[in-house]
């Protein structure tokens, strides 16, 4: 869709780059905004052109530049990028007269689609392909409505309600594998070393966000399937800052199914009621590391 004041930006997906066209008059008031106070992903890209007549604003960037993030579902590669603009004082510096804005944008992309040939097919596999094939896992990790049925729609929430978050593997042709989240961390932007940060999953695999007094977050036990892994976590915000957008990385591993749970393979929640760390399967010591905090990292 053009870009007009009623639509103010326009995105096109195209093959290796999306295309960002915006409208100045940002807001719909007639107040046109300054092209200098625009800037694409977390890297602070300019934009590459200017109308003519200045009240349009175009970036161009590759679907890997500018601090874009890529998420794997099973059906889509989703490119996610957002445009900010922060107004800067002119004239009287004391004051601004309008609000700053970011606005997220998403490309999606199928990660499957049928290919048809008649080429000569060999009967052996080069040694290189198969070795890749092997080791091809998909992981996918996303926000769930509240009966798990679907991919939430939105990704705005309320203080007061939950995130449902879904950690899936397609695990293809490998033996029967169980997914594990080692680590989840909430930061203001993409970099999951950034500060401030606040863990929800730490020490491969305790939800440390569940031991706070005020919150219900938990591990969902049993598991629908081995190669899933859902959890709830409460919403939040970081205290004194007034940012909506959180970034929330995790880190997602597999073990063979067939391998009991250990310190090292776990997913724990605390359980309020009895004050006690739960393994949602394994035994229950496999969680105790979780309260002193020396848990076995990464092997």
């Amino acid at each position: 869709q053009a870009a007009a004041p009623l639509h103010p930006v326009a995105v096109q997906c195209q093959e290796a780059q999306v295309v960002v066209t915006v409208h100045r008059d940002l807001f719909g008031t007639g107040r046109l905004v300054r092209a200098a106070d625009l800037t694409l992903g977390s890297a602070a890209c300019l934009p590459v052109a200017q109308s003519a007549a200045e009240s349009m604003v175009t970036f161009v960037a590759g679907l890997h530049e500018c601090g874009s993030t890529l998420q794997m579902t099973p059906d889509s590669l989703i490119y996610k990028t957002s445009l900010s603009y922060k107004p800067t004082p002119s004239g009287n510096l004391v004051i601004v007269r309008t609000n700053a804005a970011v606005v997220p944008i998403e490309c999606h992309y199928p990660r499957k689609s049928n290919v048809s040939s008649n080429a000569v097919r060999p009967t052996w596999a080069p040694f290189r392909s198969t070795l890749s094939a092997e080791e091809r896992l998909m992981f996918s990790l996303r926000l769930m409505n509240d009966d798990w049925s679907a991919e939430r729609l939105s990704n705005g929430f309320q203080l007061g309600e939950s995130l449902h978050l879904q950690a899936d593997v397609a695990s293809g042709d490998h033996v029967p594998l169980r997914l594990f989240v080692d680590d989840c961390v909430a930061t203001l932007s993409p970099d999951r070393n950034s500060s401030p940060q606040y863990a929800l999953i730490d020490l491969s695999g305790c939800l440390v966000d569940g031991r706070s007094d005020d919150t219900t977050s938990a591990f969902i036990s049993p598991r629908m399937r081995q190669e899933t892994l859902q959890f709830m976590v409460d919403a939040f915000k970081f205290a004194g800052d007034d940012r909506n957008l959180i970034y929330i990385t995790c880190h997602l591993k597999v073990s063979p199914a067939d391998q009991a749970p250990n310190p090292l393979n776990k997913a724990c929640s605390f359980n309020k009621a009895s004050s006690l760390w739960a393994p949602v399967e394994g035994t229950g010591d496999i969680c105790s590391c979780c309260e002193t905090g020396n848990c076995p990292l990464y092997g």
